[in-house]
């Protein structure tokens, strides 16, 4: 029985692990927090039922968490500007973007698709692709 549990807490795990490509931080705060409350739920008790509350409770405070701190990051940068933001060009070279405001070329390696960057040169964001 045990084992059983062991297997599928690591099951939800590791398909929120998987189903972390969403980077946003609302994506971010519900795979944690599914994995979070699988976790406690399945240790807890020792049952699948309670694993699988656990996920689901731990996915929804997540997901809420995630999307306060989106705002507040949202916040930060302030509204965007009509139509959005633009998105750089591709230079060529694996991580490399061109600037859509004045063609300056980008390492966004680090940043993640749809991830906000701030030009040098003028002070205005746009988006990597």
């Amino acid at each position: 029985m045990k084992r059983e549990i062991f297997v599928i807490t690591s099951g939800i795990i590791l398909t929120s692990c998987i189903l972390t490509s969403c980077d946003t931080p609302v994506g971010q705060g519900a795979a944690w927090g599914a994995a979070t409350g699988a976790i406690i739920g399945g240790a807890a008790t020792g049952h699948v039922r309670a694993a699988s509350i656990g996920a689901a409770a731990g996915a929804a405070a997540g997901a809420l968490t995630g999307a306060i701190i989106q705002e507040n990051q949202a916040a930060r940068y302030g509204p965007p500007p009509p139509g959005g933001f633009p998105y750089a060009r591709w230079a060529g070279a694996p991580g490399l973007y061109y600037s859509p405001y004045t063609g300056r070329v980008y390492d966004l390696r680090g940043v993640p698709p749809g991830g906000l960057t701030r030009d040098m040169d003028t002070g205005r964001l746009f988006r990597k692709p």
